[in-house]
Formats: structure tokens, C-alpha cells, sequence
């Protein structure tokens, strides 16, 4: 059974995206937050997607701990684009 959340402090926020191939291959990768669905506008539109190398990690890696991956690996790849 699910443990009941107490209060935000215990969450996470992630956002899921599927992204799929013109062979019909889909991927779902999870990330921080992008877009709020109840305020998107137009200036939200994609610009532009960039995939990393394959990442190797720990099978039994918390939600929080891969999360604070994802916004260091974000941060790296912000500082090589620009």
C-alpha cells in the first residue's frame, strides 16, 4: 500500500515527457518541471531538444537523489550551450 503523503515538504515535483519517433519507438524521460499545462502559453513552445549520453546510475537511486542529478547535469549543459 502507498505511504499517504503528509505535506508538500515530503514531495518531489517531476513532470514526464514521451517523446515519439517517426518509427513509432517512444521514450519517457523525467525531469524537473517545464511547463504548467494550466499556463502555458505560446512562448512555451519547444525550441529546441537536446539528449545527453546515457547516463549509467544506481538501480536503487531515490526519487530525490536523481532529481538532484537532473538539475546538476542542467546546469552543466547550460554552461557548454552558451
Amino acid at each position: 500500500m502507498a505511504k499517504k503523503i503528509e505535506n508538500k515538504q515530503d514531495t518531489v515535483e517531476l513532470q514526464l515527457i514521451t517523446v515519439e519517433l517517426g518509427n513509432g519507438q517512444r521514450g519517457v524521460f523525467i525531469g524537473s518541471p517545464l511547463v504548467l499545462t494550466e499556463i502555458a502559453h505560446k512562448r512555451d513552445e519547444i525550441n529546441g531538444i537536446w539528449f545527453s549520453n546515457i547516463q549509467n546510475i544506481p538501480k536503487h537511486i531515490t526519487v530525490e537523489q536523481l532529481t538532484l542529478e537532473v538539475n546538476e547535469q542542467i546546469k552543466n549543459c547550460i554552461k557548454t550551450v552558451h
